[in-house]
């Protein structure tokens, strides 16, 4: 197996300087002992895991670069590796303490932990998403989310509430986001979203009628743009993009 070293400083991971994932027989830093985490098996590759007090900022050969940043400088699977080990440290700070006896948890196998005193067992949790593409004839439904950072546009979007299948919130969250009904609701894809443990689910869905009210408390902008009058699009490492390419290839 070839060891990788994945280690990260709040929202950024360690790269070589040549924008890839440290690898090789022994750490490219010196790591204290409480700032690692157990390693993690994927395939050929057994990945060393850090949390790093502070960021690396002299050493030679090595570079601090954004998460997300990072999906334009690693291969696609790296980049998803880097997303794994990422969300396994997210979790490991956010999951000290047993929630039921407040005793310290301990890690059991690579990505599950069991409480000290009263032996609760816990792994990781995902915070499910889903995101659809709504068309009417040749125009896609595009929105401007006020938590988006930059000017892009991007899809309607939203969490999964408990008791709620991915179909139910699809249609919730465009009814509350825009006012519209939908129809012909097909599974696109899925992707893991490590910011910080998220997986967001595709769809594409046909109109089906209403008028366009945007829910201004989560949206700044929104409209039907045809495939020659788009606006900024999202970048290429989310699932919206991928949602938007798709369709513009439909209509070549």
């Amino acid at each position: 197996m070839t060891d990788l070293y994945f280690a990260y400083h709040q929202g950024d991971v360690l790269l070589t300087s040549e924008g890839d994932i440290p690898r090789g027989l022994s750490a490219p830093l010196e790591f204290e002992p409480w700032e690692r985490v157990p390693t993690v098996s994927a395939g050929e590759w057994r990945c060393h895991v850090f949390r790093m007090d502070a960021p690396v900022t002299d050493a030679e050969g090595l570079q601090m670069v954004g998460l997300r940043q990072s999906f334009k400088m690693l291969s696609a699977e790296m980049y998803r590796l880097a997303g794994k080990c990422a969300e396994l440290v997210y979790w490991d700070q956010n999951s000290r303490y047993c929630g039921v006896c407040g005793a310290p948890m301990q890690w059991a196998t690579e990505i599950s932990k069991h409480c000290t005193q009263c032996g609760k067992e816990l792994w990781p949790q995902l915070q499910t998403a889903v995101i659809v593409r709504v068309t009417r004839g040749e125009e896609l439904l595009m929105v401007h989310a006020r938590n988006f950072h930059g000017r892009h546009f991007g899809l309607v979007a939203g969490f999964v509430e408990t008791g709620e299948t991915l179909e139910d919130c699809v249609r919730r969250e465009v009814r509350e986001e825009t006012g519209l009904s939908i129809k012909n609701l097909r599974y696109f894809g899925s992707q893991p979203w490590p910011y910080p443990a998220g997986l967001m689910v595709g769809f594409t869905a046909e109109y089906d009628g209403g008028e366009l009210r945007l829910q201004r408390t989560e949206l700044t902008d929104g409209g039907w743009f045809t495939r020659d009058n788009l606006p900024e699009l999202p970048d290429q490492a989310s699932i919206a993009r991928a949602l938007i390419d798709n369709w513009l290839q439909e209509g070549q």
